[in-house]
């Protein structure tokens, strides 16, 4: 990812920029602070996460042997899908007992570091795939902690390997037992944050958990689609539309791309399953979607 050009005040009062000059610019909007001492031009367009991420990269060459970036902003640098996060606070693990403190945009965490469970991302000292995996798990609410944890199993299926070893490691920190119950429950074949919280959503109401990606073919075998979840018995396919509702006034929902998805559900049909779709709002409102689930459910088992 191409950092943002940041200008520190060091950098500047060094070129001959004075401090005068530096607050104006400041007041009149031309420079903008994204962390003390660092600011970037006015018409650098920086999303918050890519805000954060230009705050960790201001901090290079600062950290200590015994600290590494963690937890949110290890996930930012590694590209972690993220959602419902703060991205104003950053977040450091030092290698200490106690000494953790806790402030608008800075939290410390004290924990143990072993040096495999460090590595680093453009210069920066940041927690690895694994740790920074259990460390979301532990502290941030289930539905933020399997999306970020569930693109980083995408990105990197290995890593599933490490983490019960990562678990054990961390035993006696808080929030470990719910980090076991939410690690066991990641799968990288959820590809977005959309299917991670539809796979919680159907978990949490009690429906049998469906199979991810499973390939729908036609009895001699010509490819049909690949949806997001499927349940062979009773025979009924689950959809997660990212777009929420079919309509003019969402991007990307052109009449041939409408058109090219009902075809495919019709294709689908053909093949003898139900197909029950559900949209983003719907993920907070899933007893309407678990009601349309079942009931697809009983006409695929009356065929």
């Amino acid at each position: 990812m191409t950092e943002p050009p940041l200008k520190r005040r060091s950098d500047l009062l060094a070129s001959g920029t004075t401090a005068d000059e530096i607050r104006h610019a400041l007041r009149n909007g031309s420079l903008k602070r994204i962390a003390r001492g660092i600011y970037v031009d006015a018409a650098t367009d920086l999303d918050p996460l890519a805000g954060h991420r230009a705050r960790l990269t201001a901090l290079r060459g600062t950290f200590s042997d015994d600290e590494a970036i963690s937890h949110v902003s290890a996930a930012v640098l590694h590209g972690f899908d993220l959602w419902g996060v703060d991205p104003r606070c950053v977040h450091l693990t030092r290698d200490r007992a106690s000494g953790g403190s806790r402030r608008e945009t800075r939290h410390i965490h004290t924990a143990s570091l072993r040096p495999e469970e460090i590595c680093h991302v453009e210069g920066l000292p940041v927690t690895s795939v694994a740790r920074t995996i259990v460390d979301l798990a532990r502290a941030l609410p289930v539905d933020q902690a399997v999306i970020a944890g569930d693109s980083a199993l995408r990105m990197h299926p290995n890593v599933a390997l490490l983490l019960p070893e990562m678990l054990a490691a961390g035993r006696a920190r808080q929030g470990i037992a719910k980090a076991r119950r939410t690690v066991e429950f990641l799968d990288g074949r959820s590809e977005s944050p959309g299917e991670s919280l539809s796979r919680l959503r159907i978990h949490t109401a009690g429906l049998p958990a469906p199979v991810l990606q499973h390939e729908l073919r036609t009895d001699s075998g010509v490819f049909v689609a690949r949806p997001d979840f499927f349940w062979e018995d009773p025979g009924v396919v689950g959809e997660f539309d990212g777009r929420g509702k079919y309509g003019s006034d969402e991007p990307g929902a052109t009449a041939d791309t409408i058109h090219r998805e009902k075809l495919r559900e019709d294709t689908i049909r053909a093949l003898g399953y139900e197909v029950v779709r559900w949209t983003w709002r719907e993920l907070f409102e899933f007893d309407a979607v678990r009601a349309r689930l079942l009931d697809a459910a009983g006409r695929a088992r009356r065929r």
